[in-house]
């Protein structure tokens, strides 16, 4: 559903990430290493229900994380060694719960069999993500729905997710409590759903520059 326009752009992923150093800009230096690893968890998440074929092994796989997650919050120490991810999440997220939120959400969709557990999943993996990175819920419905749209192998189920997003008005901005990365990402998803995935980049980089500077 994406199509790239710009030969200078490259390994794009198919949603607004908040690594893009055009956003993590302006998240605070000192949460910047605990952020990064928030999203890499998303991705790798995101690559798991991508690659999952069958349902089953999608789960079993999601399980694995389950139990990573939980020992990250209970006993960090204890997380096994090798799994750069982990050791990154150890750093930032040791002693921490709520990432099982994620999971919860990544099960929900790999299991969603009709369009509205496909939209429910997904606005859960978005207000997860943006809950996690400091800001509400709602904030993040629309990022999610731009998300799941992107998981979706049919297109007419993907263009119901794109459909969704473009009707959801945006929150306010106040409702970010001055969080202006995720502000970034909210209204970067909706320029991406306006189109169906379709990527217009010197547009989605004028509109970062734009709320970078002016704040809308």
């Amino acid at each position: 559903m994406t199509t790239q326009t710009d030969p200078d752009i490259s390994g794009a992923l198919p949603y607004p990430d908040i690594r893009d150093p055009r956003v993590m800009v302006a998240v605070p230096h000192a949460r910047r290493p605990a952020i990064a690893a928030l999203w890499a968890l998303a991705e790798r998440l995101t690559k798991l229900l991508n690659g999952a074929r069958e349902p089953l092994i999608g789960q079993i796989k999601l399980a694995w994380w389950r139990d990573m997650m939980a020992m990250l919050a209970s006993d960090p120490a204890a997380l096994p060694k090798g799994e750069p991810l982990l050791a990154e999440l150890q750093a930032g997220w040791g002693g921490q719960g709520g990432l099982d939120t994620l999971l919860d959400a990544a099960e929900a969709m790999l299991l969603a069999e009709d369009e509205a557990a496909r939209r429910d999943a997904a606005e859960a993996f978005g207000g997860a993500l943006f809950a996690l990175s400091g800001g509400i819920q709602s904030g993040g419905r629309r990022w999610g729905l731009l998300w799941g749209a992107g998981l979706q192998e049919g297109e007419q189920e993907a263009r119901q997710l794109f459909a969704a997003a473009r009707s959801l008005p945006p929150p306010p901005r106040a409702s970010f409590g001055g969080n202006k990365p995720l502000l970034m990402l909210d209204r970067w998803a909706a320029a991406i759903a306006r189109y169906d995935g379709e990527r217009r980049w010197r547009g989605e980089g004028l509109l970062l520059l734009r709320i970078g500077l002016l704040g809308r």
